[in-house]
């Protein structure tokens, strides 16, 4: 009887290629990453109390939850926290933003500072950014409109409307 070449080594090979071209999946490119990871942006508003201001810069954190993290150039004057928020992806490279910060009201005079006040709670800012991220995904353009909001929640002054465009930071 004649005996037939084994198919276990060419099964095994087989096997062993499919395994290898399977996993080696091309890694996914910046555009494919959205807004997850950090940018620099500058921003120009076109009314309302920082419209005077020509160097105003935030940067950005964008997390792959969903959530995101902005500190500005400006953040100690007046001494303000970070703002924090949300994101969502609205369309075609197409993302809205909710992000919120707490502002201080100076004090009134030094004797304020020395019984211990200082600066304290005068509100909130918010601000809803809607980005549209380049092709590669190195960029992005954007407009914002920003509310501030009392201790009481009421706004305090009209909607101030910005516009941004920011880079994505890399090594």
């Amino acid at each position: 009887m004649k005996k037939l070449p084994s198919l276990v080594p060419a099964c095994v090979a087989l096997l062993l290629v499919a395994v290898f071209f399977g996993g080696c999946a091309s890694a996914p490119t910046v555009a494919d990453a959205g807004l997850v990871g950090a940018w620099r942006g500058h921003v120009q508003f076109k009314n309302g109390a920082f419209a005077e201001v020509k160097d105003l810069e935030f940067l950005y954190a964008f997390n792959a939850g969903g959530t995101m993290t902005e500190s500005s150039n400006y953040d100690g004057v007046p001494p303000v926290a970070p703002a924090y928020g949300v994101w969502r992806k609205v369309g075609e490279r197409t993302y809205e933003v909710h992000y919120e910060y707490y502002w201080t009201k100076a004090p009134a005079t030094f004797d304020e500072i020395a019984k211990g006040g200082g600066w304290m709670p005068g509100g909130r800012g918010v601000l809803v950014q809607t980005i549209t991220l380049s092709a590669d995904g190195n960029s992005f353009d954007s407009t914002i409109k920003y509310t501030v909001l009392d201790a009481a929640g009421k706004a305090t002054d009209p909607v101030s409307e910005a516009s941004a465009q920011g880079v994505r930071m890399q090594f």
